[in-house]
Parts: structure tokens; sequence; C-alpha cells
């Protein structure tokens, strides 16, 4: 059976793409505008043209998203946001998941891409972990952003997880941060991304449910940067538990 499902999967792959690039394309002169206004102005116009493209995009390839919320979630607060990592999918489900001024951090090679490159990097904080000097630059970019209230979004795993562990291991950029500009961590868990899209191949995409977890927020109240460790051991337990609770997808096999 699944021999002959299997065309019908790449057929499904094709029309994901070119609906992701045709919704890609009606919104780039809008996006042009948008950069026009700056790094503040500009950039938060560019994350509300990419939930519009969210929007649309995701029930044309029939994925439909559940928010669940094991506690509320004030909008109007900033936090160092904190997601499991384990899919090319990742990135679009970001606008469905964060509706309020956020700048994810992201790795600069992507905005290399012809049309997708310049929403990215208008839309993201990149980073070169490769050169000290750009990582520090995107460091004080990000406490720049919380300082004006903005919140940020970090994969503290850095890359796709592809253990048969539910998380891979944190860097520290995301805790050291919260605890320079004691801005409490939050993290947001995709339990379904692997399901709809593992990283091994863009031709195993299939539509379904995306389950998006809200956790309670971490305060970082009285922790110091030696205090670092403690904070991401603390998170790294909370989200691995909670991706198990949930039946979280990842990579189950050696």
């Amino acid at each position: 059976m699944k021999v002959f499902l299997k065309p019908l999967q790449w057929l499904y792959c094709i029309y994901a793409f070119v609906t992701f690039i045709g919704i890609m394309l009606l919104i780039f002169p809008f996006a042009l505008i948008a950069g026009l206004f700056g790094r503040i102005a500009g950039g938060n116009m560019m994350i509300r043209l990419c939930i519009l493209w969210a929007d649309l995009w995701f029930p044309l390839v029939f994925i439909w998203h559940k928010k669940i919320y094991e506690a509320p979630h004030d909008k109007r607060k900033a936090y160092i946001f904190v997601s499991n990592h384990i899919s090319y999918l990742d990135a679009a489900i970001i606008p469905k998941a964060y509706r309020q001024p956020i700048r994810p951090l992201g790795k600069v090679e992507m905005s290399k891409v012809p049309v997708f490159g310049f929403i990215y990097r208008n839309a993201i904080v990149t980073v070169d972990r490769n050169n000290s000097a750009n990582r520090s630059k995107s460091v004080r970019i990000l406490k720049s952003l919380i300082s004006k209230g903005i919140s940020v979004v970090v994969f503290p795993e850095g890359t796709f997880n592809m253990g048969i562990t539910p998380l891979k291991e944190f860097y520290d950029g995301a805790f050291r941060v919260a605890i320079e500009t004691q801005t409490p961590v939050k993290p947001v868990l995709f339990l379904d991304a692997y399901r709809r899209m593992p990283y091994e191949s863009l031709f195993r995409m299939t539509p379904g449910r995306s389950r998006i977890l809200y956790l309670n927020e971490i305060p970082v109240d009285g922790y110091t940067l030696k205090d670092v460790g403690k904070l991401k051991d603390e998170v790294y337990v909370i989200m691995e538990k909670k991706l198990v609770e949930y039946d979280a997808a990842w990579r189950n096999h050696p």
C-alpha cells in the first residue's frame, strides 16, 4: 500500500512547495515596503506579513494547529521563547505560535536564498556561529530588542536534533541573555513538526495535526551569570519531560 501512496505524497509535497513560494511572491512587494521602515517598525511589519503568510499556507496544505496552554500566556510581556528543533517546518510554525512582536534567532546562511532571504534577514536576527564577532553582535541586537519590549525566539539546540532522545544538548546563549536582561524564559514546544515533515527528506511531508504547547514561564529573578548552567538544565528537564508526556515525535531509531 505504501508503494502506491508514495507518488501521492510526492505530488502533495510539490503542491505544498509551489503554494509556499506562490504566497511568498504575493507578499514580497509588501515586504519590500516594510524593509524601508527600519529594524523595529519594519521588522514588526515583516513579522505580521509572515503571520499572514502562515495563516494562508497551512490551511492550503491541510495542516491545522492546535494550541495547548498549560498556563495563561501574556502577549504583552517580553520573553526569551525557547523551542525544540526537529524539522524544516519549525520555521513556518513560528508565526503560528508567536502572535506578538518577536525576533527569532536564525542561521545567516538562509539569508542568501533569493526572495525568501530578504524576508528572512528583515524578520529575524541572523547569526554566524562560526564567527565570534558576529555572535557577539547578534547578542547585542537581541538585548536591544528585549529592552524595547520585543520577545526573541531561540532554538537552544542550535540545529536539528538528529539523535534518538527528545532533545539534544542546549547551548548557553539564550539562558545567558535571559539572565543578563532579567527576562523570563518561556518554553513553547512543537509537538508534531517531525510527524508533518521529518528532517531526513522534504518529500516526506504529510498533512495533519500540529500541536503547539505553551508551558509556564520560568522567572530568572535572582539568577546571576554563575547560574547559566543551572537555568539551562532546569529548562532542559522541563522541556524533555513535556515532550514525552504529550507524545511528541522525534527520531526513534538508531
